[in-house]
């Protein structure tokens, strides 16, 4: 834990595989001192042993996981803190890989800000950015789960030999899929960068005199830092639950909005079982009171084990965490191989929950970008389209509407290894009454 005074943020790094999100990460953290030259150089020699040779050792600062490394890519989220001049941030590594892109999903829940990697080598950019590119796809995905604030890298400079026509042409692509997604590219910096040879990430490029804008480093600085939801009512999505010997129930998991003091009592939705707040430990140090944002460990008083599981949400007893049977969703198909019709099936990923769930009725398909509504009660929907749904989790899933909490109102769909849909929820027109069983 750092006690830098700083405002914290998080960041997450996005782009397509292979497009240098890990190198521009890695050297960016040499950069900017984080981590130091002879840390690299080990990995360097690593890398050659491997037979990936000197370019994978700064994506190696963050695939520090030894059979990642052998198999050059980067799997799981890697949590890496570090300061600029204005933040703490604490990034959240995106993997660009298709498999992994639900840890993107839970990434980037949590991210105040994105840096977008897109690769300016021709072929490349297209790869990223063409439907079912990964570069749309988190692109879509950030925007659609509330990461308002983003910075694009256009990586691999050296290899275009610096040219300032193909920056203008790749800014250009990448503003025009930026602002399909909903972004306001006048407030987005497009940064010419070589992740490889340091150009542009804090130390100004000398190759591209024609850039005047910010590097990497300052355009981090120019983020705006995220309001605290303390005020809001408690709300925390439970990441697991021990039993813990001579204690009882612990169940963990982040505290998304409100705040939580012992001797406080709690409600656990859907199975409505009151509680009361024994102890609450951070990183094994007690703790009295904590609030939206941290991770934490809490002894339950009067809650069987059984009563609770990863997916619940506990809040305050006298405003307790909504429950749906039902709910009304707007959500936009990122991926789909045909095309959904009604009565399909995928599993619902929000917050720390699972659970399969029925797209019970196509409400509308709308304009992603105005909002409007295209075509009433449409047959299906394929790829690209947005829309909005009625959804049935097969069991009752504790859940808010994104409006009152953005933090617990916005989902996946997954289906075949992929994602085929995020979504947030707008109404929940039918909730689900423990005491009405």
């Amino acid at each position: 834990m750092s006690a830098s005074k700083k405002p914290h943020m998080n960041l997450v790094v996005t782009g397509h595989v292979d497009n240098g999100k890990s190198t521009t990460v890695g050297h960016l953290m040499v950069d900017l001192g984080v981590i130091d030259q002879r840390t690299i150089d080990s990995f360097a020699k690593e890398s050659e042993a491997t037979g990936k040779g000197d370019t994978f050792k700064y994506a190696w600062v963050l695939d520090s996981i030894k059979d990642e490394r052998e198999r050059g890519i980067t799997i799981d989220l890697a949590f890496q803190k570090f300061e600029t001049q204005k933040f703490f941030y604490t990034l959240i590594d995106a993997p660009g890989h298709r498999d992994f892109i639900k840890n993107m999903i839970t990434g980037a829940s949590e991210a105040d800000a994105s840096i977008l990697v897109v690769s300016v080598k021709p072929g490349e950019t297209e790869a990223a950015t063409e439907p079912g590119g990964q570069a749309r796809e988190h692109a879509f995905l950030s925007r659609t789960l509330g990461v308002g604030q983003i910075v694009v890298a256009l990586n691999k400079m050296d290899d275009v030999g610096y040219s300032e026509a193909r920056y203008n042409e790749v800014k250009e692509t990448v503003e025009k899929m930026l602002k399909m997604v909903g972004y306001n590219t006048s407030k987005v910096s497009f940064i010419p960068v070589s992740a490889w040879k340091g150009d542009n990430l804090v130390k100004r490029s000398e190759n591209m005199p024609w850039y005047k804008g910010p590097t990497l480093a300052e355009a981090l600085d120019a983020f705006t830092p995220p309001e605290k939801p303390i005020n809001k009512p408690l709300r925390v999505p439970v990441q697991d639950v021990y039993t813990i010997t001579g204690v009882g129930t612990v169940p963990v998991g982040r505290i998304e909005t409100g705040k939580m003091k012992v001797n406080e009592k709690v409600i656990v939705m859907p199975s409505g079982v009151p509680g009361e707040i024994k102890s609450i430990e951070t990183h094994h140090t007690q703790m009295d009171y904590a609030e939206a944002g941290d991770n934490i460990g809490f002894n339950l008083r009067g809650v069987d084990k059984k009563a609770i599981h990863r997916g619940d949400i506990i809040g305050n007893i006298d405003n307790p965490p909504s429950v749906a049977k039902e709910f009304e969703a707007q959500i936009i198909v990122i991926h789909h191989p045909t095309a959904m019709a009604p009565g399909y099936t995928p599993v619902l990923h929000a917050h720390t929950a699972q659970v399969a769930a029925t797209i019970s009725e196509f409400v509308a398909k709308i304009d992603p970008k105005t909002g409007g509504v295209v075509e009433e009660k449409p047959k299906f929907l394929k790829t690209g389209d947005a829309a909005i749904v009625k959804i049935r989790p097969v069991r009752p899933l504790a859940i808010e509407t994104f409006k009152e909490f953005p933090e617990i109102g916005r989902f996946a769909l997954r289906d075949m290894g992929t994602t085929i849909a995020a979504g947030i929820v707008k109404t929940i027109t039918e909730k689900y009454d423990p005491n009405k069983k």
